[in-house]
């Protein structure tokens, strides 16, 4: 097997092929003066089974044409096999139709990342998780909620905690972890009035004297998150931190998780770290690269991903 790694979050990509003990295939992913991207595999891939590691996070179209393009160059190289290794999937939030004459981004970037040459996709927490049915190859979604929930033992050991959902939405992940930790689950009912504002409405469930968290996916501008921290604060928590498998924190979301209840924010490398995110006070980062590996190898070897969660 070999391992290509585009521009969009290359640490977590050399931490994969440590994992796996192997070097990282040798490529330029450039640009024209235009910035029209430029990829060549310096390789041989002929009769290879290729992983390509990119997320497709910000700049969101400019790392999915990387992808696209170096699935291209991989299969006019006749490898044998190419997996999009995607941790994080960009225009997964675009999974419908909103409103009349709108589009559905998250099909039209599965048949462009099929198209482009993929034979299979791994990736990690999809939002939400139909989008699998979106492509026409093979999908393997992993999940963070061992990861989260080995880390939360760890770190509230001997402590009386909450597992929150953040939305009606997000039941069935949190319910998984509190399952996982056989402790009790609660639900931020909250009310959005307009795209990228919430309000948090009311807190289903006694929270008092607990220290609560609050699990989700992704955290964009961190807005439902902190409102839903202070509102479980105001019903007398002790507590309130995060985990969320993909930190966006577009704008000014770490300024605002900053300066919120949020005790700690924790979050997977899925996305590279920006300078603010690795300065944060209260935001801290877990490694998926074992996990992605493990997933990897067995892929290469054909052997069972699903029993990675079992």
């Amino acid at each position: 097997m070999k391992i290509v790694a585009c521009n969009s979050n290359r640490p977590l990509a050399e931490a994969v092929a440590a994992k796996l003990n192997l070097p990282l295939t040798r490529v330029s992913v450039r640009r024209f003066a235009d910035m029209e991207v430029f990829v060549e595999i310096h390789e041989n891939v002929r009769g290879e089974d290729v992983f390509v590691v990119q997320s497709t996070s910000y700049p969101a179209n400019d790392n999915l044409m990387e992808l696209l393009i170096t699935l291209d160059a991989l299969r006019r190289g006749s490898a044998r096999r190419v997996t999009a290794v995607i941790p994080y999937f960009g225009y997964a939030r675009q999974d419908r139709k909103s409103g009349p004459r709108t589009p559905i981004s998250a099909k039209l970037v599965a048949n462009l990342i099929t198209e482009a040459g993929a034979n299979r996709v791994l990736t990690m927490d999809l939002h939400p998780g139909q989008i699998q049915g979106f492509f026409d190859i093979p999908v393997d979604n992993l999940y963070a909620e061992p990861l989260f929930a080995r880390d939360i033992q760890e770190r509230f050991r001997g402590r009386d905690i909450m597992i929150v959902s953040p939305d009606v939405g997000g039941v069935l992940r949190a319910r998984g972890i509190a399952t996982r930790l056989n402790c009790d689950l609660a639900i931020i009912d909250k009310r959005r009035e307009r795209a990228g504002v919430s309000e948090v409405m009311n807190v289903i469930g006694d929270v008092a004297g607990r220290d609560c968290i609050l699990v989700d996916d992704i955290v964009d501008s961190g807005g439902t998150l902190c409102n839903a921290a202070a509102a479980l604060v105001e019903e007398g928590a002790n507590s309130a931190s995060v985990y969320t498998t993909h930190g966006v924190l577009s704008g000014g979301a770490v300024a605002r998780i900053a300066s919120s209840p949020i005790a700690m924010m924790t979050i997977t490398d899925s996305i590279l770290a920006t300078e603010a995110v690795r300065l944060a006070q209260n935001v801290r980062q877990l490694t998926i690269a074992p996990l992605l590996a493990e997933a990897m190898r067995r892929i290469s070897d054909e052997t069972s991903v699903s029993s990675l969660f079992d």
